[in-house]
């Protein structure tokens, strides 16, 4: 590659330029994985820090609340065959497929009154991680990126965001660089890949690389002056201490326990959840986990009762685990999805409901938040939010708050476009214990 198409490469060929060839010469894969420096105690806001970690669970497809955490008992047209049962929590009924988190209500806080002003899943999902509106002009950061960027990281050689199972279209660092971007994880029980120096490498064949490399890299830079070269040789420097990292034992949950097995089960999003619990218990920030297949516009009930089945002994777990080792306290459970489902059945499309952004629920719950709280009502049919409206930006910005910090602050994008990590959401403070 010339000097000139190097530096007028767009983020994308670059990082796979410079990729390939520390594959090539060192055996080992340039992860977007690392932020700044290991986090201060206190943010710029001086607002104090709830929480440490974030673990957040985004049910893709649009959940329907109706059907899980704001059912509609005297309502049996709007409630099909999903019945409401009692949980831990007064006050507080759930569909019947989450018997297991019935069971954990008690810490955690509904938030039935959710708005979004986006009703397709490309644009509703990108406006919940992000807080903007998807535009061809701008990628904007993901909440992830926001919290490593504003808040730094915490372990000083694993990375500070995760993704397990995520898209990189909705955990990218948008114009903050690849740097805020989350370490992507396929398959949790495979952990974090290309992280170890390949066998066909050995040590001194590493070492002798790696001084090559220093070396080629002074060269480098003296010829090409460019930020992105300088933040890819960061990660390359990173991306060694952390293959050389003790704690890189994080990724593996083959060292979780056979009763810690047996509490989470057996399933994907099961395995993420485990790990996303190994993670935030060795320092990682912010970790993602998605659980796909809510789009039931098709048999509902159907759908509902399979994805349920695979979220509620997870979720059920994960809070349980947490609070027995004492981690739920300074770790926020998030549990959100781009929109609801319709209150109306459609009975054409064997009991399918549509896309519903005026009112849905999401959950919250460790991390400083009241426990066993329900916010905010919908109206009778649960189409309508009826009291504590709470819009998207104002739910990150509760989240920005829980973890301290400034959500006043503004950052410039590269066209001086000023940004903040909620937009204009404000934080619900009456969520907060």
């Amino acid at each position: 590659m010339s000097h000139d198409s190097f530096l007028k490469a767009d983020e994308l060929t670059r990082r796979t330029f410079l990729s390939n060839a520390a594959r090539t010469l060192l055996g080992v894969h340039l992860f977007p994985m690392f932020g700044p420096s290991v986090a201060s105690a206190a943010s710029a806001s001086g607002a104090e820090a709830r929480a440490k970690h974030v673990i957040y669970l985004f049910m893709s497809g649009g959940m329907s609340h109706v059907d899980t955490f704001d059912p509609k008992p005297k309502k049996k047209a709007v409630m099909g065959k999903t019945e409401a049962i009692a949980t831990k929590a007064d006050g507080i009924q759930v569909g019947h497929y989450l018997p297991k988190t019935a069971e954990v209500m008690d810490k955690v806080c509904v938030i039935n009154s959710m708005n979004s002003t986006q009703g397709a899943h490309e644009q509703g999902s990108y406006i919940m991680h992000t807080s903007y509106g998807l535009r061809g002009t701008i990628q904007h950061p993901s909440l992830g990126s926001w919290v490593l960027k504003l808040g730094g990281r915490i372990h000083p050689e694993l990375p500070g965001y995760v993704a397990i199972d995520s898209s990189p279209d909705l955990t990218g660092g948008g114009f903050f660089g690849a740097k805020y971007a989350a370490a992507p994880i396929g398959s949790a029980d495979e952990g974090l890949k290309d992280s170890k120096r390949v066998s066909a490498v050995t040590s001194e064949d590493f070492d002798r690389r790696l001084s090559l490399a220093d070396k080629l890299n002074r060269q480098f830079h003296g010829r090409y002056p460019n930020a992105d070269v300088k933040a890819y040789e960061e990660l390359y420097r990173e991306a060694v201490s952390l293959m050389n990292s003790k704690d890189l034992a994080a990724f593996d949950i083959r060292q979780e326990s056979a009763a810690t097995r047996q509490l989470y089960g057996t399933g994907r999003f099961a395995q993420g959840c485990m790990l996303a619990r190994r993670l935030v218990q060795h320092g990682v920030r912010f970790v993602e986990v998605q659980l796909g297949g809510w789009d039931t516009h098709y048999d509902n009930f159907t759908g509902v009762e399979g994805r349920c089945r695979e979220f509620d002994q997870a979720y059920a777990a994960l809070i349980t685990d947490l609070e027995k080792t004492g981690k739920l306290k300074d770790t926020l459970v998030v549990v959100a999805t781009e929109f609801g489902r319709t209150p109306e059945i459609k009975e054409e499309h064997k009991g399918g409901r549509d896309h519903h952004p005026s009112a849905f629920s999401c959950l919250l719950a460790g991390g400083g938040i009241k426990a066993g709280y329900k916010h905010g009502l919908t109206d009778p049919e649960g189409g309508k939010v009826k009291d504590g409206l709470v819009s998207v930006q104002d739910f990150n910005a509760t989240i920005a708050h829980a973890l301290g910090l400034n959500i006043d602050e503004v950052l410039m994008s590269p066209t001086r476009r000023p940004f903040k990590i909620a937009d204009k959401g404000k934080p619900v403070m009456s969520l907060f214990a």
